[in-house]
């Protein structure tokens, strides 16, 4: 399958926000990432759907929308409207899991469900059929910069040998600690987006470093 960059404007310097963005499209990214943190899901507090609507009227890149809040379905229209692509819900938090990715796909917008580091591939078996995307975590979420969590690449393994087996078509996408090191190790394990934050932002020069990644992750 083909491989996708996801810089995550987490890690972007929000007084350069729209030129970083820019930046990242010039250097060939495939999606932009935006992690959605409540304050009660995750201990931290990012931001909501009127930044995603600033970066939409910036960037052709699809907005790619994982939301690690409290009670998302109360969220979903507003992310909607504010022009995400993908919207991608935890099964840690969300009680009527297949109700809540009918409803963001009758939106027409593409369904993701995300686990945690700690939670197993059991969690999600029943719901792959109805989903685009597939989240793993590969850092306890909250915070950008952390260490990959290794063993999470066997849950990777599962995901991807499952949607060989039953011929599916979602993506797996993977997101923390995806860097020069660990890039690698995650694609061999099936990953197809790779969400990179710091790795991105922190460099002196976003356009050249997306652009190095990209070629990375097309191998």
């Amino acid at each position: 399958m083909k491989k996708y960059l996801a810089p995550s404007i987490l890690s972007a310097d929000f007084l350069q926000l729209g030129k970083q963005v820019q930046a990242t499209e010039a250097g060939g990214a495939d999606f932009i990432h935006c992690d959605i943190m409540d304050g009660q899901f995750v201990p931290n507090i990012t931001f909501g759907p009127l930044i995603v609507s600033a970066v939409k009227k910036i960037s052709s890149l699809p907005l790619d929308v994982h939301l690690m809040i409290k009670n998302p379905d109360a969220i979903i229209p507003a992310f909607a409207e504010a022009g995400s692509s993908f919207i991608t819900v935890h099964t840690e938090e969300v009680v009527h899991l297949h109700r809540t990715i009918q409803r963001i796909k009758q939106m027409n917008i593409y369904a993701g469900v995300a686990l945690n580091p700690a939670t197993s591939f059991s969690a999600v078996e029943e719901i792959l059929e109805s989903v685009n995307l597939v989240l793993v975590m590969s850092v306890n979420p909250g915070f950008g910069g952390q260490k990959f969590i290794t063993p999470v690449l066997k849950k990777i393994e599962r995901i991807a040998e499952f949607r060989e087996k039953q011929g599916l078509s979602y993506l797996i996408e993977v997101d923390g600690g995806i860097n020069k090191d660990t890039l690698d190790l995650a694609s061999n394990a099936g990953v197809d987006v790779f969400v990179m934050g710091s790795a991105v932002f922190d460099s002196e020069n976003v356009e050249e470093t997306t652009r190095m990644y990209k070629s990375m992750v097309n191998g």
